[in-house]
């Protein structure tokens, strides 16, 4: 059955109005007829069987036929911090990530970054990006899809650790742990902390975390050059944790998509225990 992500400007109670390159989809491409089945999304966490009731032009007149209960989304937000990779790698990096559940995607210029970085570029490939999330996100059948930044400088991108309940960095040279390790460490730290709020000793309402114990997890990946010692040490100043993925040195677009399968694995939303 064909789903669309659709703007909340189009939802008007019981009846929605597609428009766009989804109607045009729906209408040119699948070929829809009165009457036919279509899943809508807001891409906030409502979702409904529709069915097509009339075409006004470009335009595709759905009507509301069940809300659905839907829990498809990982209980620990992953936000994948990217290096911006040469040519169209990103594009793929984005794409994965998101089938497989990020919740953010943030891309980044490092000190070794090859491509010469230009706004007003970066600014038209975001809205390809978004594009790109958006259709991967459908394709999967997530509830949610996941934001994705213009590119952020690494001075931002070390602010992020300060958000998360654990802020790692993929970093191949020595003084680093296991991604297994790291996940295990803050996922105690995260449950005292929890405990501590049960007793009354945390006020915070954000520190609240999942049946894991953890709720945020921030990925960082370096350029096709990697870290810079200076930037290494940077993110470990700023809170962040420096880790191996294994013995074998990773392509800059292989890294996020393993160290996304394995926290993924670690909270038991792949099934792990």
């Amino acid at each position: 059955m064909q789903r669309y992500f659709v703007e909340l400007a189009q939802w008007q109670g019981e009846s929605i109005v597609l428009g766009g390159q989804d109607a045009h989809h729906l209408q040119r491409v699948m070929r829809a007829r009165v009457g036919e089945k279509v899943v809508c999304s807001d891409g906030a966490g409502r979702e409904a069987l529709t069915e097509v009731a009339a075409f006004a032009g470009e335009n595709v007149e759905l009507r509301v036929l069940e809300w659905l209960a839907v829990d498809r989304e990982p209980q620990v937000e992953v936000w994948i911090a990217q290096a911006l990779p040469k040519g169209d790698k990103l594009e793929m990096v984005w794409q994965k990530c998101t089938e497989m559940g990020a919740t953010r995607l943030i891309p980044f210029v490092s000190e070794r970054t090859v491509v010469q970085y230009d706004a007003k570029k970066e600014a038209k490939r975001a809205e390809r990006w978004q594009k790109i999330v958006k259709e991967a996100a459908e394709q999967a059948h997530r509830s949610r899809v996941p934001a994705v930044e213009l590119p952020r400088s690494w001075q931002q991108v070390l602010v992020l650790a300060g958000e998360v309940d654990a802020a790692l960095f993929c970093y191949e040279k020595a003084d680093t742990v296991s991604l297994k390790q790291a996940l295990r460490e803050a996922r105690g730290e995260a449950q005292d902390q929890a405990q501590d709020k049960a007793r009354g000793k945390v006020a915070d309402p954000d520190s609240a975390v999942a049946g894991h114990g953890l709720r945020r997890v921030l990925v960082v990946v370096g350029p096709e050059g990697g870290f810079s010692e200076k930037e290494a040490a940077a993110a470990e100043a700023a809170g962040m944790r420096a880790i191996t993925l294994g013995r074998r040195i990773l392509r800059t677009e292989t890294a996020a998509l393993v160290a996304l399968s394995c926290i993924l694995y670690e909270c038991d939303e792949l099934g792990g225990t």
